[in-house]
């Protein structure tokens, strides 16, 4: 049996997976990752500042409408559609055999596929709430306007998303840590494993089913039971059987 082979008898035996996956899972679907060549970090801002300062706490701070017209142009992609990848997983939820996905990405792409319980820890931009009266809005409030919004209260509207700076929501981190405890099949995929504290959370997996895909090494590559490289669209998509 080849390596494809064995991880699809796993993920057919499985009871419980948990799938944890970073940017790569998304660039299939048009959407530009962060760290490769042609990611976002190596593009131009068209500004003096570099990008992940203009995703920083303090920048969305200190220029509220240079933050939201950044956002809105480099991290926004209304047409992306889901991939292979996020359709496949949605259907091994629906079969019973999938108990959660946990992701960092934060283009809702995983929900619109048809899975329900996905654990965004760094949060989305599809959600949006007033910082002062914590009122809820949603991307069509604020997505058709230049510079940053404002609530009727006064308030700044700002993306239900972490910036660099910001801590995690530990509610979700911790719901994540729950699930990948109580894995017996853990696939991680698509990241590259170097943002912390979301790449610690391999440390809670208890079992030795590991499956890690990515398309180039990571770090955490001796940790894994299992490594499939390549396209985790494709490699997602022929072990879920999605044409």
């Amino acid at each position: 049996m080849d390596k494809m082979d064995i991880v699809r008898k796993i993920i057919d035996d499985a009871e419980n997976i948990v799938f944890f996956g970073g940017a790569g899972v998304s660039t299939a679907s048009n959407i530009p990752d962060f760290r490769s060549s042609t990611g976002l970090y190596n593009k131009s801002t068209g500004s003096n500042y570099p990008p992940e300062y203009m995703l920083s706490h303090t920048f969305f701070r200190q220029h509220p409408d240079e933050f939201a017209n950044y956002y809105k142009k480099n991290l926004i992609f209304p047409d992306a559609r889901p991939n292979k990848a996020h359709i496949a997983l949605a259907k091994w939820e629906k079969e019973g055999k999938l108990s959660a996905v946990i992701t960092q990405n934060i283009d809702g792409l995983h929900q619109m596929a048809g899975s329900k319980n996905v654990i965004e820890i760094h949060g989305n931009l599809i959600d949006y709430y007033c910082e002062k009266c914590h009122r809820e809005y949603d991307s069509k409030d604020v997505l058709n306007h230049e510079g940053i919004d404002y609530c009727e209260c006064g308030g700044i509207i700002r993306p239900d998303v972490v910036l660099y700076e910001e801590p995690l929501d530990m509610e979700k981190y911790n719901k994540a840590v729950y699930e990948i405890e109580n894995a017996d099949v853990f696939i991680v995929g698509g990241t590259s494993l170097v943002v912390y504290p979301a790449a610690g959370l391999l440390r809670y997996y208890r079992g030795d089913k590991l499956i890690l895909i990515n398309m180039d090494k990571t770090g955490r590559d001796r940790d894994a039971d299992y490594i499939l490289y390549g396209d985790i669209a494709e490699i997602l998509g022929e072990l879920g059987d999605v044409k």
